[in-house]
């Protein structure tokens, strides 16, 4: 999976190359675009805003066709509308986003200003204990959320240092909400490796013995928990099933506090959580699911290849290769030599680099390199890019896709911008019950993960999982916490 190096006049075009990395918790591509959506205003969000005459920005002229424009950064709008979407689900308010908008814009939208603002409503919300058990489990969800924005962009910050206290900040919160839910999440540590133990929220529609269908989420690269709130937990409850979320290598505690990076082998991850789910009297161990959200939609088919005891798998979208979201100018600097891939990052490539682009390469590199994280914590920027490459082309399942035997669902998004083609190209080489859902921008639903529409998104998802393994007998189930 190595390339030849390119001749090193092409240096400038690398440093271009990078204003294609994802950058966003489902990840938006800043492509050449961005330069053509940089040229306009956003909407305004204190009165109609942009007119409704004017014509929609094509492909070619936004990096989110037919998407809400809050700021003319594409990475900053992408997580901005995530942060907006989750307001269904409770997970966050869409007067307090908006709001929060506004006073970016107003003093100047970056990772600075983003930051520094989605703080402040993380802190506003989780400050004061409510004596009231429903409003603090309200705050404390939507707290762990615009926490996890601020989380996001904080290494591109004044800063940096501050992403380890950040990510407990918003943890608390989280802990909290699913404290208070009711019935209460069930919280345990599972065995890993090394040592290591991998942390699980356990949620029940209610707390009988009574074995239900059950689904383990599983988060991408850089997803914060409410995210799976947002997109399965909630939906899982109303349904009568049980919900899994987990923390694996390169994600949330296991990357922050653990210093575990990606492992390419997420069966080792994943059959212990299967163990731990089959011990239990309120699983019917007959009917686990597996869903992967943004780059899980790689980690969760890995999975499902080797752990045969998933009975149904969801990847959301199907992800063949993460190396390929690398823009293909950076994948080309990468040599089967350690010392000329890291001459030609550190000599032709990194001195290019503006502030914003460093940020973006520091955050998709940190799950895969913990120097990398904490020289990024330092304001520093990485120097050896040939390890953390190497990480990420061994996450290609190419090879093992036609070993998953279970029925598969696997869902694409019109204007996907990370992960384009992978979706058919997995499709195309499972050997299993599948299906292929297109998320379309006719309903909203476009762009990686559907940010404007988890709901539409949890609905095809889990009509499709009620489909395959049947629905829960309880009929008249809602919400936790209800």
């Amino acid at each position: 999976m190595t390339n030849t190096p390119t001749d090193r006049a092409q240096a400038p075009t690398r440093r271009g190359a990078l204003a294609g990395l994802a950058a966003g918790a489902g990840a938006v591509v800043l492509s050449a675009a961005s330069t053509a959506s940089a040229n306009s205003s956003p909407a305004s969000l204190t009165g109609r805003g942009a007119d409704a005459s004017a014509p929609t920005p094509g492909p070619d002229a936004s990096p989110t066709p037919g998407a809400m424009q809050l700021f003319t950064d594409p990475g900053l709008n992408f997580n901005a509308l995530l942060a907006l979407g989750g307001a269904g689900f409770g997970s966050s308010e869409v007067g307090e986003v908006l709001t929060a908008v506004n006073a970016i814009n107003a003093a100047g939208a970056n990772e600075q200003t983003y930051t520094a603002e989605f703080r402040r409503w993380g802190e506003r919300l989780t400050a004061t204990a409510s004596r009231h058990r429903q409003t603090r489990r309200a705050r404390s969800l939507r707290g762990a959320q615009y926490f996890g924005q601020a989380l996001f962009f904080v290494l591109g910050s004044d800063t940096p240092g501050d992403e380890k206290k950040l990510y407990l900040a918003g943890r608390r919160a989280w802990d909290t909400f699913a404290r208070l839910c009711t019935p209460a999440a069930i919280t345990d540590h599972v065995p890993y490796r090394g040592g290591v133990s991998i942390p699980v929220w356990f949620f029940r529609p209610d707390d009988s013995d009574k074995p239900r269908p059950t689904v383990i989420l599983t988060n991408g690269s850089d997803g914060p928990n409410v995210d799976m709130w947002t997109y399965g937990v909630s939906a899982a409850l109303a349904r009568g099933w049980n919900a899994l979320v987990y923390d694996g290598p390169g994600q949330g505690q296991l990357l922050f506090i653990d210093q575990q990076v990606f492992s390419p082998r997420w069966e080792q991850v994943v059959s212990p959580l299967v163990d731990w789910l089959e011990r239990r009297n309120d699983v019917d161990a007959r009917r686990i699911a597996l869903t992967g959200l943004s780059m899980g939609g790689n980690l969760a088919p890995r999975a499902a290849a080797f752990e045969h005891r998933i009975a149904a798998l969801a990847a959301l979208p199907g992800c063949l290769s993460p190396w390929l979201g690398f823009p293909e100018e950076l994948r080309a600097i990468v040599t089967p030599d350690k010392e000329e891939t890291n001459r030609i990052w550190n000599e032709e490539v990194a001195p290019q680099l503006t502030s914003s682009e460093q940020f973006v390469i520091k955050k998709r590199i940190e799950p895969f390199s913990i120097p990398a994280m904490l020289a990024a914590r330092q304001g520093q920027l990485f120097t050896d890019f040939w390890t953390p490459a190497q990480r990420i082309m061994a996450l290609d399942i190419t090879g093992v896709v036609r070993r998953i035997e279970c029925p598969t669902l696997v869902l694409d998004y019109e204007d996907e911008t990370f992960y384009p083609g992978q979706p058919r190209a997995f499709f195309e080489l499972l050997r299993s019950r599948k299906e292929f859902r297109l998320m379309r921008a006719a309903t909203g639903a476009q762009l990686h993960c559907s940010p404007m529409a988890p709901q539409q998104h949890c609905e095809v998802v889990f009509d499709w999982l009620e489909d395959t393994l049947g629905r829960s007998d309880r009929r008249e189930s809602v919400a936790a916490g209800s």
